[in-house]
């Protein structure tokens, strides 16, 4: 079903297919940006150098809060590039919040989203573009070797058996970070409001209609990857209680296991007793049927309170993600930078004022989470 397009949003983003100049195909190109004030301005240039003959080319550059000097180098992009525009957040929402912001504020048929540490090499975007072309919603990549360490790849194939289990990803599906999204797929996506977006359960959510690309995955350029298992447990925490009621399920199923176990433990220990009066009554049974009984009742209530936590946080307002300034793009860009009592309202905001990071931060997931 065809949402209804929400009059506070700027004009820019209720195109579904904006007007192109020339007849060229229109592209953007998403990259969250943190930590990459090395790598991002020549990521920047090559994408120019090898797409600006091809596409009528856009390029979103999403700075999520990054404590280097990743925002002055993007908007001096912005500045002297033509089609660059910098959306620099407030603070540091997420990779995936870092996306849904540039996604909202793409104005192509079609978005690319990629890395900014140029392990997707640029002239691979083109396969990615002529591949969606053909008619599909989304067109993930995937990769013959990628050149993770160990711990980085044994991460990226938990987290897709996660994705298989809570997510119902087809068998065979390598869930990249890099991938190609058409302008029905960005408008699905962006319809989400939620303060913990995870984008690949969104696409998951509505779509099927789906191609894989094999690209060519290089090595790390400069610096180092930021996975930690934390935001790895962050991202599934978002599977868990955003995509899925699988763990709510497995409670059930734990607390109705274990009840049928007790019963018949009971009925063991009341035969074994009748049977043999002389046996002692023992402890150890009675302090472990507490503890694991205890346990799954602790799961659960953490398990629904997780989920009514993030009802609340929704409820409450918490923004999906704050924008402090836009850099480049066009006048209607800018013009969602003007305050008022819905003005630069989408499932973020644009604010020119500080803003309380601290749940933000708490619920931010690593910019290497996905391959």
């Amino acid at each position: 079903m065809e949402g209804k397009p929400s009059m506070d949003r700027p004009h820019f983003l209720l195109h579904s297919s904006p007007d192109l100049p020339g007849g060229a195909l229109r592209v953007s190109i998403v990259i969250p940006v943190y930590r990459g004030e090395n790598t991002v301005g020549p990521l920047v240039r090559a994408l120019v150098d090898g797409l600006n003959a091809r596409y009528d080319l856009e390029i979103v550059l999403v700075v999520d809060g990054s404590p280097d000097n990743s925002a002055a180098v993007c908007r001096r992009l912005a500045g002297e590039v033509p089609g660059v525009k910098c959306l620099n957040l407030s603070c540091n929402f997420g990779e995936h919040n870092a996306v849904m912001a540039g996604l909202n504020h793409s104005t192509g048929q079609y978005a690319v989203i990629m890395d900014d540490d140029f392990q997707n090499p640029p002239e691979e975007v083109h396969k990615l573009v002529e591949e969606i072309r053909k008619g599909y919603d989304v067109v993930f990549s995937y990769y013959e070797k990628k050149r993770h360490s160990r711990l980085r790849n044994l991460a990226s194939g938990l987290n897709n058996w996660m994705a298989s289990l809570l997510l119902k990803k087809p068998r065979g599906l390598y869930l990249s970070s890099f991938k190609a999204v058409s302008r029905f797929a960005i408008d699905e996506i962006t319809k989400y409001d939620g303060p913990y977006p995870y984008v690949d359960g969104l696409i998951l959510r509505f779509t099927r209609n789906y191609s894989r690309v094999l690209v060519r995955h290089d090595p790390r350029s400069h610096g180092e990857s930021g996975y930690t298992l934390a935001k790895l447990a962050h991202v599934w925490l978002n599977m868990f209680t955003s995509f899925s009621v699988v763990p709510l399920r497995m409670a059930t199923f734990l607390g109705f296991g274990f009840s049928l176990l007790g019963l018949v433990v009971a009925a063991w220990f009341a035969i074994e007793k009748l049977g043999h009066p002389e046996l002692p009554v023992g402890w150890a049974s009675l302090v472990c049927s507490i503890l694991v009984i205890g346990g799954v009742q602790l799961f659960a209530l953490g398990m629904i309170g997780e989920y009514l936590g993030r009802l609340f946080l929704k409820a409450s307002g918490q923004p999906q993600f704050v924008i402090r300034e836009i850099t480049g793009g066009t006048a209607s860009d800018r013009a969602a930078t003007a305050r008022g009592p819905h003005a630069g309202r989408l499932q973020g905001q644009v604010s020119d004022r500080p803003h309380t990071c601290d749940e933000a931060e708490s619920a931010s997931v690593s910019h290497d989470q996905s391959g």
